[in-house]
């Protein structure tokens, strides 16, 4: 039987946190973070102006993933929304639980904080992580388009 545990990311940790982020990157065939936005991530995580929260997934005290959140807001709810940036699991750790598990971690997070809904965006070609998804009862938007401006 493994052992899950999912805790809050703090300092002590956040090299950790940045060698998950690496390994995402790695599996999106993305560029790894830079040394500079690797600062930055963690003095947004752990800092004095904390910009979102983050968690980590040990399977056996092995790092296993990770999870990056913060909120954002629903005019119309006239509630928080918790918005998953980042959810991400090691390869070689799926298919224990883990993603169930961390989803009620992040459900019960979001009624703490009295969120109206959990939202997220998934590549299109990430078919595993979909089927997930759509086990789990969440509901794709495809009336909604994600666009983006980068500074």
């Amino acid at each position: 039987m493994n052992k899950i545990v999912i805790l809050p990311a703090n300092k002590s940790n956040g090299k950790t946190f940045l060698t998950l982020i690496d390994a995402l990157a790695d599996y999106e065939k993305l560029k790894r973070p830079t040394s500079a936005a690797k600062k930055r991530l963690l003095a947004d995580a752990f800092g004095k102006q904390k910009r979102f929260d983050a968690y980590l997934i040990f399977v056996n005290d092995i790092p296993a993933g990770y999870a990056i959140i913060f909120e954002t807001y629903s005019s119309f709810l006239a509630k928080p929304t918790l918005y998953l940036e980042d959810i991400f699991i090691l390869p070689e750790y799926r298919r224990l639980g883990i993603g169930k598990k961390f989803f009620d971690v992040l459900l019960k997070e979001a009624r703490k904080r009295k969120c109206g809904r959990i939202e997220w965006t998934v590549l299109d070609w990430n078919t595993p992580a979909i089927n997930f998804y759509n086990k789990l009862g969440a509901q794709q938007m495809k009336e909604w388009l994600l666009y983006r401006v980068v500074m």
